[in-house]
């Protein structure tokens, strides 16, 4: 019977693949780094997307939220460096959005006459001003 291995093991085991796991775990550090510097609704906008020599390449999900990093970029560079983190540069870029179809119309549903009085004599028993009055109202004007 064959010994299973952990992953880590076939990763950490040949030249170019030690390279990938180290370059893959030094840019999750830089991501957990990059989230801690930034406000919350930037960071959960900026992906860490590579790191080419000193160059931190960013990527963000819209122009508007491009714009403000790239004049962070300064403070940025700064902040890394602080925490140890020598950059010569962070470069960010639009990513373009995973092209997603539209969703499927909703289905046609109906309800019957006698339902919809039922669901009226219901409202009409209730005091005028409660929710569920107000509400069942609605359902019986819009299913009809």
């Amino acid at each position: 019977m064959a010994k299973t291995n952990p992953i880590d093991t076939y990763l950490g085991s040949g030249d170019s693949l030690a390279r990938l796991q180290a370059h893959a775990a030094r840019l999750l550090r830089l991501q957990r780094q990059l989230a801690d510097l930034l406000p919350d609704y930037m960071a959960a906008a900026c992906k860490v997307a590579n790191l080419k020599g000193e160059d931190l390449v960013i990527h963000v999900e819209s122009a508007g939220l491009a714009v403000k990093l790239r004049q962070a970029v300064p403070s940025l560079l700064a902040d890394f460096a602080r925490s140890g983190v020598i950059l010569r540069d962070i470069k960010v870029k639009v990513a373009v959005p995973e092209y997603r179809p539209p969703a499927p119309p909703p289905p046609d549903r109906h309800v019957s006459e006698s339902t919809r009085s039922g669901l009226g004599n219901l409202a009409a028993s209730l005091p005028a001003d409660s929710p569920l009055a107000k509400a069942l109202k609605r359902f019986v004007k819009s299913a009809g």
